[in-house]
């Protein structure tokens, strides 16, 4: 499928090359927005007329996204940030003084899905899988790290500095054998990877965002919670919307998605969100998947002609997002990162490790010519 003509509407004046940090909207996005704002306010933001349209947003968003991950939309709950999802696990399960939880090499992690682990080193041993430079581990190195005392394991499912795709369904079904629940931030796979069923992952909760590949609005997230598992949370916010007493006065939770859905009120996000969401899958999944790899492809291809660059993460397409890393040798990345924004090319500095390394993240709009100017400008440094 040739998406040339989609550039025109993620116009942004600039070879924009950081979509694993934030995403372009698309304009119809913003129209919607723009709309609801409009409509909301005519309506009168809190009559019967209002209370219905807000309603049947959060039906249309939930059902949007829950075609994307596979699930039921009532495991769907609205967040503001793939964050707000794991801390909703890692300060709602109920750990035992002498539990443990498994996470992939920490440092080696995003913060988000680093942090909140490590506080609990406070209560719990917090166990950390060895990786090598790509993130990759080995089943046995998990295996061992398993007991009978293990409440959680906590991994991503794609890496935001080398791009590697782990293998979740593999590892979700030894963990179903074991019985341990299992939390996965996708944040760098949702919208990106092509069709996946997602909830055949087995985890039991799942964290991503609306404004990376989903191109939705900045303060919109969406956290996955398996029907099943719900009663391993305590939600951390309760409110009239999460919580009803009975006749005797007695507190208790609502079904979800209710139990986990206090106090929201980003319904512009929420039609933003939803807007980019099914213009993307009208576009379709894998046809998105298939421009952004070759996209990544192609810069692999040419910046190996410039004899100082090394590119990191895995080689095998289908064991990465479009996510590809490199350095170019004796070149400060924040410097680059610096001079390339002054002629309106975008990436990002980021790092494996300790070591800050370069990233580029092509999404839909992007261009074969833009990743090919990208790598003239490098050659000139």
């Amino acid at each position: 499928m040739n998406f040339d003509s989609i550039s025109e509407e993620f116009q942004t004046g600039k070879t924009y090359l950081n979509n694993a940090s934030v995403s372009v909207m698309p304009k119809t996005s913003i129209e919607k927005m723009k709309q609801f704002l409009i409509d909301y306010s005519e309506m009168g933001p809190d009559s019967p007329e209002s209370e219905i349209f807000i309603k049947k947003l959060w039906e249309k968003t939930r059902t949007s996204i829950a075609k994307v991950v596979k699930c039921n939309p009532d495991e769907i709950i609205i967040t503001q940030s793939v964050t707000d999802g794991i801390n909703n696990v890692a300060n709602g399960m109920k750990f035992e003084d002498n539990s443990n939880i498994v996470i992939r090499g920490g440092e080696h992690e995003h913060h988000a899905n680093y942090f909140p682990w490590l506080k609990l080193e406070k209560k719990i041993d917090v166990r950390s899988l060895p990786i090598n430079e790509n993130g990759e581990f080995l089943n046995s190195d998990l295996r061992k790290l398993l007991d009978k005392k293990t409440k959680l394991v906590a991994l991503s499912h794609g890496l935001y500095n080398s791009g590697l795709i782990l293998p979740v369904k593999e590892i979700g079904k030894e963990l179903q054998k074991e019985n341990i629940p299992y939390f996965l931030d996708t944040a760098q796979t949702v919208g990106c990877i092509g069709e996946f069923d997602f909830a055949d992952t087995g985890c039991d909760f799942m964290s991503f965002n609306g404004s990376k590949w989903l191109c939705g609005p900045m303060g919109t997230g969406i956290f996955y919670c398996k029907r099943e598992s719900s009663d391993l949370l305590e939600p951390l916010n309760i409110g009239g919307e999460s919580a009803e007493t009975n006749k005797d006065g007695n507190l208790s939770y609502k079904e979800l998605p209710d139990r986990f859905q206090t106090g929201f009120r980003n319904y512009v996000g929420l039609a933003g969100m939803e807007s980019s969401v099914t213009f993307l899958q009208n576009l379709g999944w894998n046809n998105i998947r298939n421009h952004i790899i070759n996209l990544s492809n192609l810069f692999i291809d040419e910046i190996g002609k410039i004899p100082e660059s090394k590119v990191f993460g895995p080689e095998n397409e289908s064991d990465r997002t479009s996510i590809v890393s490199f350095e170019i040798k004796k070149n400060d990345p924040e410097k680059i990162v610096s001079k390339l924004a002054e002629k309106g090319i975008i990436i990002a500095k980021r790092e494996i490790y300790e070591k800050p390394i370069l990233r580029i993240s092509p999404h839909i709009y992007n261009t074969k010519e833009e990743i090919l100017n990208l790598v003239e400008e490098l050659k000139k440094l």
